[in-house]
């Protein structure tokens, strides 16, 4: 008997359905650009329970003749390519033959159909790539496709599928991506009988991104556009002041097709280095028009990946039209910048005074601020002063607080000072060998950011936010209870991208393990209620987003791998930040941790201190050659 056997064709079929079906997101993709190559101008889709019982697409392109739409759902049956010279040039979304075919192999169809012109229209039903029945119909002209029991005969790829709200979420996600790339077609979304969004199909790019992104998005983008030789750029960046915690609002198009270009991703974010803040990321709808024959989009079966002929012109195209775009908005931002006056102090209108003192009094020009009264310093002549913090952090920070008086300028709650030992606890660890901490004298911060320490003939410089980042992680990685979590005084709303939903669904008990409490909060929101306790209020929506960008990014292969990404993000948010004034205990603990050795390198491997010795030093001065 051979070993090698031919594979029956229903088996083939459902071999090469994996390739382009991966879950309904892919049906729904693949759909909605059949009705674009048809020439659609207004597209619906419509899903239920997450698009594996129940999708339609309803299109008013072109439709099919009677004789097309018995062969339409046949392998490499295509109406957009002729011969391997149409290869070099392909203007379609689609040209395979293979999206039919490879959907129809895995559920029920029903496909009515009729081209304009045409006194009637046709009907096919379909089980698993067979045609079941096939007539004439009444319908409108264009094409409607319904797609039922998704994967019903591959179990193996439905149990892998996720709940119903992530699939639904990615379809969602999958037709907005398509309808952003076509601002001449309008686009309505209906999920479990729902609007999700409507596009106008006015052709505007504005209007499109402004109706599909939302407003609060759209409000920070920067128009763009350049050319180099048959290229062209166009689209909206964000300002660099709406930075946002991942690239889930990264949208590129090449000739209308959505595609991932780490070479476009690349460009943006060089453009914008020195700019936007450490682990923040750009948004962007980006549309790159160039000829067909220098960009290959026959690389992957989703045809999401594209190579370009001329990937250094494509980049520097990029790269210098978002660079104009924000060198506009910064002189944009000098010239219109308003001056504003400081009100008189409202104390001053609480005493009597004449109406000529009233109108002195505000023809007077606002007293300056008083300098603050000095402090006595210690040690090495440092001053200590609470930090200067926005009134809603103060708020955030002491909603709880029951004060007796007045606080002018709460300390921030960096927690570092431990709660004395009780006897029991001084006298388990005597026989504990501590580690030796050499003596040493703080000498004080420079730049309210590096601790400098003398120690013996060596000066160290100690990197106080890394230093404390290492510490918090150290410690919360050694708990083995759920860290204890501070609930928001107003629970904030996440709408993150479907994919990230995934991810919070995914990571719940951990995330809830580790201080965070999110909850699902309607179809396509969240609401966060609880963060950590060592966190900020204000950082918890920035550290949300920055732990589903590392988990999105595949940093966190396994689950203990997952859970340090986290305390990574937990440990920064909540250590001292610089820029603030620090007490001399907190400086203290910090330089002792260094000393003894505890601590070398931060959560994320950059090293907390450094050494100048007495020899550095006198070299720097020309004491010595």
């Amino acid at each position: 008997m051979p070993v090698i056997q031919i594979l029956d064709p229903h088996v083939a079929d459902l071999i090469a359905a994996g390739e382009v079906v991966e879950r309904p997101a892919s049906v729904v993709k693949e759909l909605m650009e059949n009705s674009f190559d048809a020439g659609a101008r207004n597209l619906t889709v419509e899903i239920r329970g997450g698009g594996v019982p129940y999708i339609r697409v309803t299109d008013d392109g072109c439709g099919m003749a009677p004789e097309d739409a018995g062969v339409a759902f046949l392998r490499h049956a295509t109406s957009k390519l002729r011969d391997e010279r149409g290869l070099e040039a392909i203007g379609t979304m689609g040209f395979r033959g293979e999206a039919l075919a490879a959907i129809s192999a895995v559920s029920h169809i029903e496909l009515t159909t009729r081209r304009r012109g045409d006194r009637e229209g046709t009907l096919v039903t379909l089980t698993a790539g067979d045609i079941q029945e096939m007539g004439p119909a009444g319908c409108p002209e264009g094409t409607t496709l319904v797609v039922r029991d998704l994967f019903y005969n591959t179990p193996a790829r439905l149990k892998f599928l996720k709940s119903d709200r992530s699939e639904a979420s990615a379809c969602v996600q999958a037709a907005l991506r398509c309808a952003l790339g076509r601002p001449e077609v309008s686009v309505r979304m209906i999920r479990d009988g729902s609007e999700e969004f409507f596009s106008p199909g006015d052709g505007r790019q504005d209007s499109c991104v402004y109706s599909l992104l939302g407003r609060e998005l759209a409000s920070t983008l920067l128009p763009c556009r350049g050319e180099d030789e048959g290229m062209t750029v166009s689209g909206f960046v964000s300002s660099p002041s709406a930075g946002r915690g991942n690239r889930a609002a990264q949208f590129f198009y090449c000739n209308g097709r959505f595609i991932k270009s780490q070479l476009l991703q690349a460009a943006l974010e060089q453009a914008y280095k020195n700019t936007l803040l450490t682990g923040r990321y750009p948004a962007c709808a980006l549309y790159l028009d160039l000829s067909l024959g220098s960009v290959d989009v026959n690389v992957h079966p989703a045809k999401t990946e594209v190579k370009f002929s001329y990937e250094k012109r494509v980049f520097d195209l990029v790269y210098h039209t978002v660079l104009a775009a924000l060198q506009g908005e910064d002189r944009s931002g000098r010239e219109a910048a308003p001056v504003r006056r400081t009100e008189a102090p409202r104390q001053d209108f609480f005493r009597s005074m004449s109406a000529e003192q009233y109108r002195a009094a505000q023809a007077a020009p606002a007293s300056p601020r008083p300098a603050p009264r000095p402090e006595p310093p210690f040690g090495g002549g440092m001053t200590l002063r609470a930090p200067e913090m926005p009134i809603q952090t103060r708020l955030d920070l002491y909603a709880d607080a029951k004060p007796t008086g007045p606080v002018e300028k709460p300390p921030v709650p960096t927690g570092f000072e431990p709660p004395a030992p009780t006897p029991s606890v001084e006298k388990s660890v005597q026989n504990v060998e501590s580690p030796r901490i050499p003596d040493h004298k703080i000498l004080g911060e420079a730049m309210k950011t590096y601790i400098l320490v003398e120690v013996g003939d060596q000066l160290l410089l100690i990197d106080k936010h890394a230093a404390h980042e290492r510490m918090n992680f150290d410690r919360l990685k050694a708990q083995d209870r759920t860290i204890m979590s501070q609930t928001l005084l107003a629970p904030v709303t996440l709408r993150p991208d479907p994919g990230d939903g995934e991810l919070l669904e995914q990571y719940d008990s951990l995330l809830r393990e580790l201080g965070f409490e999110i909850e699902p909060f309607g179809q396509r929101e969240y609401i966060l209620r609880a963060v950590p306790a060592d966190m900020l209020p204000s950082d918890g929506v920035p550290a949300v987003e920055e732990i589903l960008e590392k988990l999105r990014r595949g940093k966190a292969p396994d689950p203990q791998s997952a859970r340090d990404e986290i305390l990574h993000t937990v440990a920064c948010k909540a250590a001292i930040k610089a820029g603030w004034d620090t007490g001399r205990a907190e400086l203290e603990r910090i330089v002792e941790e260094v000393l003894s050795g505890r601590v070398k390198y931060c959560p994320h491997g950059r090293p907390v201190s450094a050494v100048l010795t007495r020899k550095d030093l006198d070299k720097m001065f020309k004491r010595i050659v």
